[in-house]
């Protein structure tokens, strides 16, 4: 099967921050590009037996960043429960879903620049340790990547779609 969406990885390697950033970005944007070109039926087809979703794994993403960038690295918003479920309501368009998503990437992207600082401890700490930025940006780049490979299977299964 040829490959469609194949891009090259990041080349950036001017800093630990920038380089980190570069690798965060190429795996959030593999995910949104699994997304183009579908129906709103599409993204929301169910194809495995855990019953994810293309659009459920966005909306998953978006809760990710919100709660590890704004909510314990920037100290945003009150304690309260976080749902990291994958369901998505039928009343909610797919667009808004991955508009959704988009506006918390670059949340979570000014929110790493005003900072700057690999070093910076979260305002948050995550169990009992406030994790730095270093932490913060490697895991969710580990989970968005691991995302984004279910995207791939997903992809493929709806319309044969390969590539990263």
């Amino acid at each position: 099967m040829a490959e469609t969406q194949r891009r090259p990885v990041p080349r950036n390697d001017g800093g630990e921050l920038d380089t980190a950033l570069a690798f965060l970005t190429f795996a959030r944007e593999s995910v949104l590009i699994k997304t183009e070109g579908l129906s709103d039926e599409q993204l929301r087809r169910v194809l495995v037996a855990t019953g994810t979703t293309l659009l459920g794994l966005v909306h998953h993403l978006a809760v990710g960043e919100r709660y590890w960038f704004g909510y314990h690295l920037a100290g945003e918003g009150p304690d309260r429960e976080w749902d990291f479920g994958m369901d998505v309501p039928p009343d909610r368009d797919a667009a808004q879903v991955l508009d959704d998503y988009r506006a918390a990437v670059a949340r979570s992207d000014e929110i790493v620049r005003a900072i700057g600082d690999p070093d910076t401890p979260a305002a948050r700490a995550v169990d009992g340790r406030h994790l730095t930025l270093r932490w913060v940006v490697a895991h969710v780049t580990s989970e968005t990547a691991r995302h984004a490979g279910h995207a791939d299977i997903l992809r493929e299964l709806i319309d044969g779609t390969t590539g990263r």
